[in-house]
């Protein structure tokens, strides 16, 4: 039983090709580009709309040096809400739920944050591992502390995004299978545990985005410590 529900979740592979490398790329084909003729189409009316936005929520609190990261913060939204979200159809593979790809975006992100804080301000970006004021005894303690806190990071910022995905799914194909065993054997029960997934479902498009989100929101304030 436990091979079978963690199985979703294995890359597996199809000639010879992994079918990860194919989920991270057809994404980019279910965006319209912009062009003059569809001026007045609805579909990129709404995909400008939403970059917009989401462009104007991630910069609001960065100063202008961060002004510069707008497109690799709009594309990386965007790139993780496609693929948490395609991940919700039958018979797909979510390329976030594994741990390895999540670090392999938070890692690199992360530490660019911290070489700039490195290169721009090494004071202000050196004063953070010790709080002002500290004693003198501490503060040894206190700079290991920091210098942990400092390196998880990104490690909260990649297990995060996997287990919140990685819970939804399993909770989702416990509740259809319970659903589907219970259909020939108790039907009203069977109803109301549907009833259950469709909610679920509901739930796990709003966590997809919602991660999606966090997970760009976190890099913009560790920008925004080091700008």
């Amino acid at each position: 039983m436990t091979v079978s529900l963690f199985d979703q979740f294995s890359s597996s592979t199809y000639l010879g090709v992994p079918l990860l490398a194919l989920a991270l790329t057809l994404p980019w084909i279910f965006f319209p580009s912009p062009s003059l003729r569809w001026w007045k189409n609805r579909m990129l009316a709404l995909q400008s709309w939403f970059i917009n936005r989401f462009t104007q929520q991630i910069l609001m609190p960065l100063s202008l040096g961060g002004h510069k990261w707008a497109l690799i913060l709009t594309s990386l939204m965007i790139f993780l809400i496609t693929l948490n979200m395609l991940g919700l159809l039958p018979y797909t593979f979510t390329p976030t739920t594994q741990l390895s790809l999540n670090l392999a975006f938070a890692f690199p992100l992360w530490l660019a944050t911290v070489l700039i804080g490195m290169r721009n301000q090494p004071t202000v970006a050196l004063g953070h591992l010790l709080p002002e004021g500290t004693p003198t005894l501490l503060i040894p303690i206190l700079i290991i502390i920091e210098t942990i806190s400092l390196f998880i990071r990104p490690l909260a910022l990649g297990v995060r995004l996997t287990a919140n995905l990685t819970a939804g799914h399993l909770l989702m194909q416990l509740t259809s299978t319970a659903a589907f065993t219970m259909l020939s054997l108790m039907p009203p029960v069977a109803v109301l545990t549907g009833v259950l997934l469709l909610l679920l479902t509901l739930l796990e498009i709003a966590v997809a985005m919602i991660q999606a989100y966090v997970f760009v929101l976190l890099l913009s304030l560790y920008l925004q410590e080091n700008v």
